[in-house]
């Protein structure tokens, strides 16, 4: 595991308050580096929080709050590790039912879900503030699908605060 450097740091500010992000570049190394390039471009700021079920996850990172699109970037290889498992607060990247199309969506998780397990790249964990996750705006019926979501207001590197 990696030390917890303040590059490894994002800082996400959501209604409820802030949540800060511990990136895992020791084991989603190409996942990590892209949450970390699109939040000091600040690309999450005002993206919502499109799909929410409670018990299970948040997922965010979709600009048109449809959960069909991400980033102009390539898409990622997926980065499976059994080092780590999906527990409360891990942050997983969302993808299709291809493995390797995850891009700047991403889920948090409230619950465990050990049926992800090996199934999605984790690319870090909540470390501070998950009771601010827990008070995101909860969607409807099994999609989770949210009307009028909560949204990151801000989302940077630690390093980039200011």
């Amino acid at each position: 595991m990696s030390e917890n450097t303040t590059e490894d740091l994002i800082y996400m500010d959501v209604p409820a308050g802030r949540v800060v992000i511990r990136l895992r570049p020791d084991i989603a190394p190409k996942a990590a580096e892209r949450i970390r390039t699109l939040a000091e471009q600040g690309f999450y700021d005002n993206v919502p929080f499109h799909r929410v079920i409670s018990g299970f996850m948040a997922q965010g990172g979709d600009p048109t709050g449809t959960g069909m699109h991400g980033s102009d970037l390539p898409d990622l290889p997926a980065e499976f590790t059994t080092k780590a498992k999906f527990e409360r607060g891990t942050i997983g990247m969302a993808r299709t039912a291809d493995p390797n199309s995850a891009n700047s969506q991403f889920f948090i998780m409230f619950e465990p879900s050990p049926h992800l397990d090996g199934q999605y790249t984790i690319v870090g964990e909540v470390i501070e503030g998950m009771e601010n996750v827990d008070k995101i705006k909860r969607g409807a019926g099994g999609s989770g699908m949210v009307n009028d979501p909560d949204r990151i207001a801000r989302m940077r590197p630690a390093g980039a605060e200011g």
